[in-house]
């Protein structure tokens, strides 16, 4: 059976490859040590939150989000940047995506927040008719930028 919880710093060993597969299936180099270091911080300095998802004791995947606020919607609740989902290739098309989902959502609704957001490639199509099946709607009035340092 399929489980996901909230990792800890124990868990990072077995997050990290994962962490770092993302990573590269999103063409950064890889960098197991950087990776488990990333994560560690962000656990330790209660920066993000990391719902593991596995089963018998293997590592399936992983999704991190990142607490944020909303200028425009003026609400006092966070909204939650859902910034890394990652499914190992062998575990894709059982579910485990959609229950990170479901996790996030439930984070989301639990810390009363406005709302959930993400990004995807523009060829992660897979992800992203998952997004649409939970409701998630494509932004077509904004355009995003970033400012590499």
């Amino acid at each position: 059976m399929i489980t996901v919880r909230e990792a800890t710093l124990e868990d990072v060993g077995r997050l990290a490859p994962l962490f770092d597969a993302y990573r590269q299936f999103y063409e950064r180099p890889g960098d197991l040590e950087l990776s488990r270091r990333f994560l560690s911080q962000r656990i330790e300095r209660a920066e993000s939150v990391i719902y593991l998802a596995e089963e018998d004791g293997v590592a399936l995947g992983f999704v991190q989000l990142y607490p944020l606020f909303s200028s425009t919607s003026l609400r006092p609740g966070r909204l939650w940047l859902l910034n890394d989902l990652f499914v190992t290739p062998a575990a894709r098309g059982k579910g485990v995506g959609r229950q990170l989902m479901d996790r996030a959502r439930e984070l989301a609704e639990d810390t009363e927040a406005c709302g959930l957001e993400l990004a995807t490639a523009r060829t992660n199509v897979g992800a992203q008719a998952l997004y649409e099946s939970l409701g998630y709607r494509r932004d077509d009035d904004f355009f995003r930028y970033e400012l590499a340092l």
